[in-house]
């Protein structure tokens, strides 16, 4: 295999706001394996969780120290590469997974999801996001949504550095939107909250009655995650008995241990290409989801068409998708992907499905 690492930036239309702090634009990764004359690509970039911290120059290092060890070695059987990969942070592993991926599929000439015998026509609605902002600057970002696509889905940021008082007016305010919307003779309108983790027990318990009452249909990782697996569960069921919707599991649910250890305490789980190490796992994770009675939701970082790509090669085993940022990118270099109103739909592609977009511009190769 010949490998090579780009860097390269994406800037977002619209910088989006969370409890943890406001994101404008990245660097991420490419990462680029040929062999027999077929590449493959993946994508990384570094990402905080409030307990665990990726930098993109770190994950970069591990890939720069990886590409000679794989020079001699061919991408199958991937049996082989193993304990090559299992030495790699999970974001530097996803690079590498997804290479292997879209190379496997390029081979077999198929998409991975016909690879893997899923079906392509199951696709249901993507949230769209609504960052932590005043209540004005919500609701406006959510008729920027509903401009650019039908937004059935909504997912609004809370957690808000404002306090519990502000998430109440936030919701509010957005479900008196939805409502209007519907009332104008549009669909109905979900709404799911998301509060990275920002709030504690107490806030919680007081809250998700409240937003029951206001038809929010999940609340998505209300408490901080906690590096002790153990002290983690227990915040979840804790907070199970007293939640009256849907409780997922983000930051806490990294791979399909996590996802064993949080099913008697959640009803459903994130899963993030970029936390659980590429599409290898994330696969496990969501047929082992589904098997444990938990919904799976499908999330993103800041990543491009390459990332949601790839992670929409598992579309037909979601209820909740949420891959909307390479929707909010002014600067994308892919083409992913493809909308069908709010429906997402994997790309047909062999391996994951994305290409390259025409003038897109990437830099130079910086290790090969």
């Amino acid at each position: 295999m010949h490998c090579r690492l780009r860097r390269f930036a994406l800037t977002k239309a619209v910088p989006l706001m969370i409890s943890r702090g406001s994101t404008a634009a990245v660097e991420h990764l490419l990462f680029s394996l040929e062999h027999d004359g077929i590449t493959g690509l993946g994508e990384t970039g570094g990402f905080d969780t409030g307990h665990r911290h990726f930098a993109s120059e770190v994950i970069a290092a591990e890939l720069e120290a990886l590409a000679p060890r794989l020079a001699g070695l061919e991408p199958e059987p991937r049996q082989r590469l193993e304990p090559l990969l299992a030495e790699l942070s999970p974001p530097a592993r996803c690079a590498v997974d997804l290479a292997l991926h879209d190379w496997w599929g390029q081979r077999l000439g198929q998409p991975l999801q016909r690879l893997w015998g899923l079906d392509p026509a199951v696709a249901v609605p993507t949230s769209v996001t609504l960052g932590l902002g005043s209540v004005e600057a919500v609701l406006a970002r959510l008729e920027r949504w509903w401009q650019q696509l039908p937004a059935t889905r909504i997912k609004l940021k809370l957690g808000s550095p404002d306090g519990p008082a502000h998430d109440r007016a936030l919701v509010e305010a957005v479900a008196a939107a939805l409502e209007r919307r519907q009332q104008q003779g549009g669909e109905l309108v979900e709404l799911q909250v998301d509060a990275n983790g920002g709030w504690d027990l107490d806030t919680a318990r007081g809250l998700v009655g409240w937003l029951a009452d206001r038809e929010v249909v999940l609340v998505e990782q209300p408490l901080p995650p906690l590096d002790d697996p153990e002290a983690d569960a227990a915040g979840f069921a804790a907070l199970e008995l007293d939640c009256p919707i849907p409780l997922v599991a983000d930051e806490s649910c990294w791979n399909l241990a996590d996802v064993v250890r949080l099913a008697p305490y959640v009803d459903g789980v994130n899963i993030k290409l970029l936390k659980s190490g590429g599409l290898s796992e994330a696969l496990l994770m969501a047929q082992a989801a589904e098997r444990l009675g938990l919904a799976v939701m499908l999330g993103c970082y800041s990543d491009s068409a390459l990332l949601n790509g790839a992670a929409a090669q598992l579309l037909s085993l979601v209820r909740w998708p949420d891959l909307d940022s390479h929707l909010n990118l002014i600067d994308d270099p892919f083409e992913g992907p493809r909308l069908e109103g709010d429906r997402l739909l994997a790309g047909t592609a062999p391996g994951l499905g994305v290409r390259r977009r025409p003038g897109g511009g990437l830099a130079a190769p910086e290790a090969g």
